[in-house]
């Protein structure tokens, strides 16, 4: 199927499969089991106008985030819910998807904080002699150090700030929304 997809006479891989190259210790999270009341799963699902069969349901769309929250790796998580990274990207762009592509990146967030921790448990359990292990925490310790903030540098303007911002705004709007709407 690969191979085959290209002109005879052209040098290509010829395994059926592509190789994968995603680390061991990413699958060995997918046995995380994140609670059906999590609020990382209380997003409003992207609505079908006219569900298939083939479409991305809504408990298909919360399997993905709670796969990605436990992974970090958005076509392992496709994957485990049987859709390809086209479909899902496709479903984030889709209008209505607001909370789901929240819920993406809060998972991606926390996915990432995993593999993090798993870098770490790595590079001290193979210990400083294993370059591998080494330029793994290497990295982390890079990565985290990016990301570190301090307080006194979080003014209007910063990335940090802005975001804080826009999440109070948008609480504070869907708050004001459900006063509003007249419960039925």
């Amino acid at each position: 199927m690969y191979a085959a997809s290209f002109p005879p006479h052209t040098k290509r891989n010829k395994r059926a499969v592509p190789r994968q190259a995603t680390s061991d210790v990413a699958w060995e999270l997918t046995n995380i089991d994140i609670p059906d009341d999590d609020p990382l799963l209380d997003f409003e699902p992207v609505p079908h106008s006219r569900p298939r069969r083939n479409s991305i349901t809504p408990d298909l769309q919360r399997a993905f985030i709670a796969h990605l929250a436990a992974t970090g790796i958005v076509k392992s998580a496709a994957a485990h819910i049987g859709k390809s990274l086209e479909a899902i990207y496709k479903l984030r762009q889709r209008p209505g998807a607001e909370g789901f592509c929240e819920a993406w990146d809060e998972a991606l967030r926390w996915g990432v904080l995993r593999l993090e921790d798993c870098a770490i448990e790595r590079a001290l359990a193979e210990g400083l002699s294993n370059l591998r292990a080494n330029s793994m925490l290497a990295w982390v310790l890079q990565y985290r150090g990016f990301m570190r903030v301090e307080a006194h540098d979080v003014v209007p303007g910063h990335w940090l700030y802005e975001s804080i911002k826009e999440k109070v705004l948008r609480e504070e709007r869907d708050k004001r929304r459900r006063k509003a709407k007249p419960s039925t």
